[in-house]
C-alpha cells in the first residue's frame, strides 16, 4: 500500500473507529439506565466501549502476526490511560481523592490482573493458570459491582455502597423513543465498525510503518496507543474537573483490567504469543512500576497531588523516551 493512499486511510479508520466507540459508548449506557443496571455496573460497560478501538487494534495486530504492536498497543495504552487519565486530572484539579475501600478494591483488581498479565507474556505462567486466576478475582468482583447493596456485612455492605456511588459517565435521563431492539441493533453496528476502522487504521499503520521505517515498538506504544485511548482520556478529564474521583479511578483500572483481559490473557488460550524482546520487557517493568506508583500516590491522606502528578507524568515522558532509544 503507498504512503498516498495509506496516510487517508489510516485518519479515515481512527476518526471512524473513535466515532462508533463513543456512539458504543452513549448506547450502552442509555441502556443501563432504561434497564435500571446498577451504578457501578453501567461504568464497567461504559470502561468496555470505550476499550473497544484499543482491543480491536491489538487483536488485529495479533492477527496479522505482529504480536510486538498488538502488545505494544495494550501495554502503552494502559500508561498512558494511568498517566492522561489520573495524572493529568491531578494537574487540571490539584488532587484525584477518593474513599480507601473503592481505591483498594479497585486498584488490587487492576494492579493484580497486571501482574497475571506480565507473568503471562514473560512465560512465567501458563495461559490456563493465567485465565483460572484472573477467573478467582474477576467473577467475586463483578458479583460485588452487580449486586452493590444487596450484600450483608459491615466490610461489604460500605464497599459496596462506595463503588455504586460512582459513575463512569454524566448522564442525562434516558429520554430516548428508541425501541430496545433498535438500540441493541445499533450496538451491533458499533462494534461492527470498531472492529472494521481498527483493521484499517493496523493495515495502513503497518504499512506505513514499513515505508518510513518506524519500528513496531514506536507504532504501537507511542502511536496507536494513545491515538485508540483518546475516548478514555476524555471521559476522565471530564471526571476529574467535576471533583469525581472515584469514577476516574475505577474507569482507569477498569479500564486497563478489560485491556489486559480481552486482548492479552483471553488470547492467549488460543495464539502463543511471541518472545518479549529486551525492550518489550522494560515496558512491562515500567506499566508494572507506574501502577504501583500511581495506586501509592491515591493512598496517601488527601488522595494524589499535583505534585505526585507531575512525577507520574514525567514517568509517561521517560517511557516514550526510552522506548524511543530502545527501538
Amino acid at each position: 500500500m503507498s504512503p498516498a493512499l495509506a496516510v487517508p486511510l489510516f485518519a479515515f479508520s481512527l476518526g471512524v473507529t473513535l466515532a462508533a466507540a463513543r456512539l458504543f459508548a452513549s448506547r450502552l449506557d442509555r441502556l443501563g439506565v432504561r434497564f435500571g443496571f446498577p451504578e457501578a455496573l453501567i461504568g464497567l460497560l461504559t470502561a468496555l466501549a470505550a476499550d473497544g478501538p484499543e482491543i480491536s487494534s491489538a487483536l488485529f495486530a495479533l492477527a496479522k502476526g505482529a504480536h510486538d504492536v498488538g502488545v505494544g498497543v495494550l501495554v502503552g495504552s494502559n500508561g498512558f490511560n494511568l498517566a492522561a487519565m489520573i495524572g493529568l486530572s491531578a494537574l487540571l484539579t490539584g488532587c484525584v481523592r477518593l474513599a480507601r475501600e473503592t481505591l483498594w478494591f479497585e486498584g488490587a483488581v487492576g494492579l493484580v490482573i497486571t501482574l497475571i498479565a506480565a507473568a503471562l507474556l514473560l512465560r512465567w505462567l501458563s495461559p490456563a493458570g493465567a485465565a483460572i486466576v484472573s477467573g478467582l478475582l474477576v467473577i467475586p468482583y463483578l458479583a460485588i459491582v452487580v449486586a452493590g447493596p444487596r450484600f450483608r456485612g459491615p466490610h461489604l455492605t460500605r464497599l459496596s455502597r462506595a463503588l455504586h456511588e460512582h459513575a463512569a459517565v454524566e448522564r442525562p435521563p434516558d429520554t430516548s423513543s428508541d425501541p430496545t431492539h433498535h438500540l441493541l441493533g445499533l450496538i451491533v453496528v458499533d462494534v461492527i465498525v470498531i472492529v472494521a476502522g481498527s483493521a484499517g487504521m493496523v493495515q495502513s499503520a503497518l504499512s506505513l510503518a514499513g515505508d518510513w521505517h518506524i519500528s513496531h515498538a514506536v507504532l504501537g506504544v507511542l502511536i496507536l496507543a494513545p491515538l485508540t485511548s483518546l475516548p478514555n482520556a476524555l471521559t476522565a478529564v471530564r471526571l476529574g474537573l467535576a471533583g469525581r474521583g472515584a469514577a476516574l479511578v475505577g474507569e482507569t483500572f477498569n479500564s486497563n483490567t478489560i485491556n489486559l483481559g480481552f486482548g492479552v490473557i483471553v488470547p492467549s488460550l488460543f495464539v502463543t504469543f511471541a518472545a518479549l524482546t529486551t525492550l518489550g520487557k522494560l515496558q512491562l517493568a515500567w506499566l508494572v512500576v507506574a501502577t504501583l506508583f500511581t495506586l501509592g500516590a491515591l493512598a496517601r491522606p488527601g488522595g494524589m497531588r499535583r505534585s505526585e502528578a507531575v512525577v507520574l507524568v514525567v514517568l509517561y515522558f521517560a517511557f516514550v523516551g526510552g522506548t524511543l532509544v530502545g527501538s
